[in-house]
């Protein structure tokens, strides 16, 4: 499902090249639950966002489902992440302006054709899956950090993507909150059948996974499978 070559990420500042990862190679199988751990500062973020396509890297090559990003544009990529890719981030990321429902509805409007019959349907049974069928019309002021992320995660899995990237989801909530979180996930993994790539600092979560990829400096030192 993905296939990483010599993945390398160097930033330029002033006179100085910082390179945050370095010829980084890695293969994940459809429907694998995989962790990326490490140490901050050891490009895990980075990592992340070069395997979605958020970022173009300044050596090597991501195959998404078959798909090698580095021969698509700006727009291309966008299309292809609409399509096939969901991200749940840690601090969220709702438009305040838009209900729950309206913001599990956007990937579905940014999808190629917008919305279709039976994405509002799908928006609220998705709401209701993560326990906020009462909330569809509460904007994110009116939510908890943990209703926030939910229906973050309900958002994520809107268009039904092949691949869910998700970053620290668990950062910016209590351990109990945190911890339904990821058995959210873990459900809707198996259910849809999602591959998931989870970068975590918590040990207690990335050994519940099915694979743990460990950075240190930009380099992959260890990876352990179940």
């Amino acid at each position: 499902m993905i296939t990483a070559s010599n993945l390398t990420q160097t930033y330029q500042s002033g006179d100085r090249a910082l390179t945050v990862l370095h010829d980084v190679n890695l293969t994940i199988a459809p429907r694998a639950f995989v962790a990326i751990v490490g140490p901050s500062g050891s490009g895990k973020t980075t990592l992340l966002g070069l395997l979605a396509g958020l970022d173009r890297p300044t050596r090597g090559t991501v195959i998404l489902d078959g798909t090698d990003l580095a021969g698509l544009d700006e727009d291309a990529r966008a299309s292809f992440r609409a399509g096939n890719v969901g991200f749940v981030f840690q601090s969220f990321q709702l438009i305040p302006t838009l209900t729950a429902l309206e913001n599990v509805l956007v990937p579905l409007e940014l999808r190629p054709g917008g919305l279709r019959n039976g994405d509002d349907d799908t928006a609220r049974a998705l709401l209701a899956h993560v326990g906020l069928g009462d909330r569809l019309d509460h904007y994110p002021t009116q939510l908890s950090g943990g209703e926030q992320q939910r229906v973050g995660l309900a958002r994520a899995f809107a268009a039904r993507p092949k691949i869910l990237f998700a970053d620290e989801p668990t950062g910016s909530l209590d351990s109990e909150t945190g911890a339904g979180i990821i058995d959210l996930m873990f459900e809707l993994n198996r259910e849809a059948g999602t591959t998931m790539v989870l970068v975590t600092h918590d040990p207690a979560l990335a050994s519940r996974t099915d694979r743990v990829i460990r950075l240190a400096a930009g380099t992959v030192v260890a990876d352990e499978r179940a």
